[in-house]
């Protein structure tokens, strides 16, 4: 089982630094089914290359699988896993490259954080859609695919193709943006993992996809396929998912649904669920109302619109999608949209698709990288400032500087911010901990009153409070929000 990586972004030994493997040793890690090994066939300045070799254990491989294994007595030990790439190479990639996956590199910070030229070869995919497959999950990520079919024998040509195909993947991205979404396509082409899908599967997705999934045309798809279509799995999934801000989130939103065409959409035989009239798979309670993003989402849009304001600016704008919503509606005549990291401006960009943005839209549109504990004039100028999901994820010692930023130095007329209410948490029965990783807080509802209307008492403003979603009787709403609104600008309105 075999994949290569390689690179002509001189020096191109410097692949060695961005993968923490050097080129001059063949290294040796061990799996629980057998042996991964890291060379380097070719390393000088114009042309790098690096392989990965997993040496699978077919005996070791079933004695860790157990009883899960769904395969006949005898398919456990001869089956295609030493010699084609599938999760057990996944499992493999990120384990040895996990640093490289992470986008850190200490010796070339600089490469690791632009995109440098790549070739990626697998000589051995098993693909369910053959070609066209992996075409459709690749393209939209940047990459020019080369994907052939594998015949079953040469010499007998009426037998046709098999189930793999040898795949080329060329682009010019980061290297851990690559890996990522090879650790997550590997198994979805393969249609199949080797180990038992647990409710952390959900978290290693949403790791490994955080930069590229939300956009991709085919995320539910993906999902589907990697989450092993397990509706329980799933509902226990969404239910984590449902309350994050990030468009993550809300692009995995059920229903996640596979092309009706494809047969194994559907369950096993024997779970749950029904079929409509077209064949499709339904979950017997899978959620009919709105999701709680796009609650959110209209919910901000109608306080921007019931405040009069024309010129917004999203703090924290993630992918765009409040961005994307503005600019649908003309009445918003200049629309922001600002993050700190470069990456998720990136995906703003292709969702927005910049390049093909009508001019009139585009003239209405500035995105650009800021971070909101200092100081920025570009922060200045709106009528209003939306902080939507954004402040739980602000070290509880940076929160003065966000506020002296957003409210004492950029000072809108209007400021919306929205975010988690923690008493709602116990609503959630497979949550544990708080909503989301990078959350470094999150308020109940006094805790945020008594921020806001302290934020809003240092600095001018007068704060007002809206529940967003069902507004439970013991733990409140899921998502809490304030709607703040300059004094000067209260007192010249009732002049």
């Amino acid at each position: 089982m075999l994949i290569t990586i390689s690179t002509t972004a001189r020096p191109a030994t410097d692949l060695g630094f961005l993968l923490h493997k050097h080129p001059d040793r063949v290294q040796e890690f061990g799996q629980s089914y057998g042996v991964a090994r890291v060379f380097y066939p070719e390393a000088d300045e114009e042309r790098c290359t690096a392989a990965l070799m997993l040496d699978v254990d077919p005996v070791r491989l079933v004695r860790s699988r157990g009883r899960s294994t769904p395969d006949y007595a005898l398919g456990q030990y001869v089956n295609d896993r030493p010699y084609a790439a599938s999760s057990l190479l996944a499992v493999a990639l990120g384990d040895v490259f996990r640093t490289a996956r992470a986008g850190r590199c200490a010796a070339r910070p600089e490469l690791a954080a632009r995109p440098i030229p790549l070739e990626i070869t697998l000589p051995a995919l098993p693909c369910r859609g053959g070609p066209e497959a992996a075409r459709r999950f690749f393209e939209p990520l940047g990459w020019t695919v080369e994907a052939g079919t594998v015949p079953l024998d040469e010499r007998f040509p009426r037998w046709g193709d098999s189930r793999y195909v040898r795949l080329t993947l060329r682009g010019e991205l980061r290297l851990a943006d690559a890996l990522n979404q090879l650790y997550v396509l590997l198994p979805v082409l393969d249609d199949s993992k080797h180990y038992w899908i647990a409710s952390d599967e959900v978290d290693k997705l949403i790791r490994a996809g955080e930069s590229w999934l939300a956009a991709h045309p085919d995320r539910s798809l993906i999902t589907r396929r990697y989450l092993g279509r397990r509706r329980a799995l799933e509902r226990a999934a969404f239910a984590r998912l449902a309350e994050l801000g990030d468009d993550v989130a809300e692009a995995l939103e059920p229903p996640v649904e596979e092309d009706p065409a494809d047969p194994a959409a559907r369950d096993d035989p024997g779970a749950p669920g029904t079929s409509d009239a077209a064949g499709e798979e339904t979950a017997p309670d899978a959620p009919s109302r709105r999701p709680l993003n796009v609650l959110r989402r209209e919910t901000v849009i109608g306080v921007l619109e019931e405040l009069g304001a024309r010129t917004v600016i999203d703090l924290g704008c993630g992918s765009g999608q409040l961005v994307g919503a503005l600019l649908e509606r003309p009445a918003f005549t200049r629309v922001a949209g600002t993050d700190v990291s470069t990456q998720a401006l990136a995906v703003a960009a292709r969702r927005l698709r910049l390049d093909r943005m009508p001019e009139r839209s585009r003239e209405r549109l500035e995105l650009f990288q800021g971070a909101l504990t200092y100081t920025d004039d570009r922060f200045a100028g709106y009528d209003a400032a939306v902080l939507m999901e954004v402040v739980e994820h602000v070290d509880p010692s940076r929160l003065d500087a966000l506020e002296h930023v957003v409210f004492g130095a950029a000072r809108p007329r209007h400021v919306i911010v929205t975010t988690p209410n923690a008493e709602y948490n116990v609503r959630y029965e497979f949550l544990d901990g708080m909503r989301h990783p990078d959350h470094r807080f999150e308020w109940t509802r006094a805790e945020f009153r008594a921020w806001a209307l302290g934020a809003g008492e240092r600095n001018g403003y007068r704060a007002e409070f809206r529940p967003v979603g069902e507004d439970d009787p013991e733990a409140g709403p899921p998502t809490q929000l304030a709607v703040f609104t300059r004094v000067d600008e209260t007192v010249r309105e009732g002049e």
